[in-house]
C-alpha cells in the first residue's frame, strides 16, 4: 500500500512506488467502491434510459441507471435500488450480465452489469441530491443506431447494452 493522497466523498486516490525496467516509478490507484449499471427493458420492448448532466464532460449524457454499491450490499441489489431510485421502474426479473474493470490501469473496483426484463414502473424517483434526472424510452431496435451514432458515449453503458445486444441479437 501506499499513502493516500486525495480522499473524496466518492473515491480515494493512493500514491506508490514500483520498480520497472525504467526504474523505480510513482503511480496512482483510484480506491472506489464496485459500481453496477442495470438494462431495464419494458414489457413492450423499450429500454428505460437516463438523460443527465454529467460534469466531467459537462455535458448531457444519454445513459443506463446505475451507481455505487453500498457497503454490504450485492451487486444485483444495488442494481434494482439505483434503477428504482432513478427512475420509479422495477418488478422484473433481473438477468446478470457479468462484470468489467472500468479502467485496470488506475482502477481496481469493478462494474456490475444486470439486464432487467418486463420492468415496470413500480413507484416514484428518489433522486440523491445534485441528480437531475430525465427517463427517457428507446426501443430495443433504435439502439444500435444510438451506438453507431455516438448519441450513447458512456463507456460502462455501452458494454451493458451490448451484452444486451448480444444475448437478445432478435430485438437489434
Amino acid at each position: 500500500m501506499g499513502d493516500r493522497v486525495l480522499k473524496t466523498a466518492i473515491f480515494d486516490v493512493e500514491a506508490f512506488l514500483t520498480e520497472t525496467r525504467a526504474g523505480v516509478r510513482t503511480y496512482y490507484r483510484m480506491h472506489a467502491p464496485d459500481w453496477v449499471n442495470i438494462v431495464p427493458i419494458t414489457p413492450e420492448g423499450n429500454v428505460v434510459l437516463i438523460r443527465q448532466h454529467r460534469w466531467g464532460v459537462d455535458a448531457e449524457t444519454l445513459e443506463i441507471p446505475g451507481g455505487m454499491v453500498d457497503p454490504g450490499e450485492s451487486p444485483q441489489d444495488a442494481g434494482v435500488r439505483e434503477l428504482a431510485e432513478e427512475t420509479g421502474y422495477g418488478g422484473g426479473r433481473v438477468v446478470p450480465l457479468g462484470w468489467v474493470h472500468p479502467n485496470p490501469a488506475i482502477q481496481g473496483n469493478k462494474c456490475w452489469m444486470f439486464a432487467m426484463l418486463d420492468a415496470v414502473v413500480v413507484g416514484e424517483t428518489q433522486l440523491d441530491a445534485g441528480e437531475d434526472i430525465e427517463v427517457e424510452l428507446v426501443g430495443l431496435s433504435e439502439l444500435p443506431g444510438l451506438l453507431d451514432q455516438g448519441a450513447i458515449s458512456h463507456a460502462l453503458a455501452i458494454v451493458s447494452l451490448q451484452r444486451v445486444l448480444a444475448r437478445w441479437p432478435h430485438v437489434g
